[in-house]
């Protein structure tokens, strides 16, 4: 924990010439920035695994004919069609399944009095006059909603809202042109699939409470990740 403190000091004095108070901050987007670009390789996979999926439709609608009246053997013949094309029904939530350890450092650093014996000089950065190392409550309970920490994340808010309402639109599109196979009866083709399919183009807006209940520097983690998933999404699957 003490060396990725030491990164984030280090990158926060590396940008203190460009964004004085506001260093850090700073440096959590370079390094959210960085763990993105990292992932990007398989973000690219999870799009050419997309596209792969929705060419296997027409064979999995024949699939669907075929055995209408035995789900359990339909699910089995769709998994098989998969492995035999090598996709993976799941694959695009991998980005997401790696970046998770980059969030939880950033949490527990900012949630840390004390690192390697030592006091936590990172709690006394902030984001114009919000410290990275309060939360949306501490806000409230120092001036309230209007007050200049509380303006900070409404900003915040807002920012996640318009990136999730436009998440949620391009999800909507890509799944009306690309719809998963359905259930037959009470079996399930791909288990777990429909339920993903689901959810996906709420992911989001889950971000809303996520920003509201951690310490500011993962929420700038979270606001600065999901920001790029959308252009990067718009992107990949245009």
């Amino acid at each position: 924990m003490s060396v990725f403190a030491g990164l984030v000091e280090r990158l926060a004095d590396l940008l203190q010439p460009l964004f004085h108070a506001s260093a850090a901050a700073a440096a959590i987007v370079l390094f959210t920035a960085l763990v993105r670009l990292l992932v990007h390789p398989l973000s690219r996979a999870a799009a050419r695994g997309q596209k792969a999926r929705a060419k296997l439709q027409p064979k999995i609608a024949e699939l669907r004919r075929k055995h209408a009246k035995n789900p359990e053997k339909l699910q089995k013949a769709v998994l098989a069609l998969h492995a035999e094309e090598q996709v993976s029904p799941l694959s695009g939530l991998l980005p997401s399944l790696l970046q998770a350890p980059a969030f939880f450092l950033l949490y527990h650093l900012f949630s840390s009095t004390r690192i390697g014996g030592e006091s936590n000089d990172l709690l006394t950065h902030t984001l114009f006059a919000a410290p990275l190392g309060d939360r949306w409550a501490d806000a409230l309970g120092h001036g309230g909603l209007l007050g200049a920490a509380g303006l900070v994340y409404l900003g915040l808010f807002a920012l996640v809202a318009a990136v999730a309402a436009f998440n949620y639109r391009n999800a909507k599109r890509m799944t009306a042109a690309n719809p998963s196979p359905v259930p037959v009866g009470d079996g399930e083709q791909v288990p777990g699939l429909g339920a993903v399919t689901k959810i996906m183009p709420f992911l989001s807006f889950f971000t809303l409470v996520t920003v509201a209940v951690v310490p500011l520097a993962a929420a700038l983690y979270m606001v600065t990740s999901t920001a790029w998933s959308a252009v990067e999404r718009a992107v990949l699957y245009r």
